[in-house]
């Protein structure tokens, strides 16, 4: 038997928002369609399926649930994918002076939201970086103990022989230590270089092209397409998007958040 939510502790009258309420401003639903799925036992509230209409809860501190997925409702939480075009530092400020991560939230930042990214890419490195105001998920994210994977294309020179990817399976010395892949994959050969995919749950600096280079074929151009479920797919260099609240509450999920 499912648990409800009938002893589920009221807040007094006039505080906390109406779930339903709550779930229509996160944009899960339509307020009447959020009653439906209340109605439905689709909800959840601190652990506990709630079918009770108009219960209102304190969007700060309350985990809500539809479907088992996470949904976000602390309006001030901000999740954003950008795609970091290659030559662009990692940093939210430069003091050379080089194009950085700060130069595309400059205007965010000015308004008061203070964002940490989701891991580094050196500056010859492309593709997707996470932009968020929660400390303790982009903490999450970065700590290898959650083992959130990460999905890169590389072009490489040499041909690459598919017994490559068995060898970083189970392993490469680097000089701090081994480090091996999840995944391995050879898309393209051509003409004295190689387009591959690579996935891993490591964060060392420089990881996949060190990897790479160990086993003889030194990166040309890397691009992050994925972290954990979020995906990069055709959004263009320098721009930012608002993740949806799907990949907001997978992100969330994957790190027992």
């Amino acid at each position: 038997m499912e648990p409800e939510a009938t002893g589920h502790e009221k807040l007094p009258w006039g505080e906390g928002e109406r779930l339903q309420k709550v779930l229509a401003k996160a944009g899960v639903a339509s307020r009447r369609a959020a009653e439906e799925m209340i109605e439905q036992g689709r909800v959840e509230v601190d652990g506990i399926i709630v079918r009770e209409q108009g219960l209102r809860i304190d969007p700060e501190n309350a985990v809500v649930r539809v479907d088992g997925t996470r949904v976000v409702v602390r309006e001030e939480l901000v999740h954003l994918a950008l795609n970091k075009p290659k030559g662009w530092q990692s940093t939210m400020s430069d003091d050379l002076g080089r194009p950085c991560v700060g130069d595309i939230v400059a205007e965010r930042v000015a308004a008061g939201q203070r964002l940490f990214h989701v891991g580094r890419l050196d500056a010859d490195t492309e593709g997707l970086l996470l932009l968020t105001n929660d400390g303790d998920l982009a903490h999450r994210l970065m700590h290898p103990s959650y083992e959130v994977s990460k999905t890169y294309l590389a072009t490489v020179q040499g041909e690459v022989h598919r017994s490559i990817g068995k060898i970083l399976r189970e392993g490469v010395e680097l000089d701090d230590g081994q480090a091996s892949v999840d995944r391995f994959q050879v898309l393209e050969v051509d003409s004295g270089r190689s387009l591959v995919k690579v996935v891993l749950h490591e964060g060392r600096k420089h990881i996949v092209r060190r990897l790479l280079e160990a086993v003889g074929h030194p990166v040309t151009r890397l691009v992050r397409t994925h972290i954990g479920p979020v995906v990069l797919n055709d959004q263009r260099p320098g721009t930012l998007r608002v993740l949806g609240r799907d990949e907001i509450g997978k992100l969330y999920e994957a790190v027992s958040l």
